[in-house]
């Protein structure tokens, strides 16, 4: 049974999707990468390594991290390879925060749970 201060987690949160996503995000070349694809429509490898400053095997492996997650689309137009930004993918995790975010302030929410129950916040130090 949920109480005031409980947020429903939409069953489109699927913790494995969050996970990998959240894990692919963990690298600071990976946002740079990121974050250069949100100023263009789609880009070529070359342009990438420029950008973020990183040999070209090691973009290659976190463009690859990237795709894996499905947060990068690349489209081959030989002999280039053009990366994208996949918006859809990052939806289990907007849904993840966007429930963190909705809950209530600490000072409202119920102190502690226990599997008995819930731990009145009086009687907790």
């Amino acid at each position: 049974m949920l109480d005031r201060n409980t947020v429903a987690l939409s069953p489109s949160i699927e913790a494995d999707r969050v996970a990998s996503i959240a894990k692919a995000l963990a690298h600071p070349a990976r946002i740079r990468i990121i974050s250069f694809l949100l100023s263009k429509p789609g880009c070529i490898g070359g342009d990438i390594v420029g950008e973020v400053g990183l040999a070209q095997s090691t973009v290659s492996e976190h463009l690859r991290i990237l795709k894996d997650a499905g947060i990068v689309t690349g489209a081959i137009d030989y002999p280039r390879v053009c990366y994208a930004l996949d918006p859809s993918a990052m939806a289990p995790l907007q849904n993840l925060i966007e429930a963190i975010a909705a809950r209530s302030p600490e000072g409202e929410a119920p102190c502690c749970y226990t599997p008995e129950g819930r731990i009145p916040k009086e009687t907790t130090k």
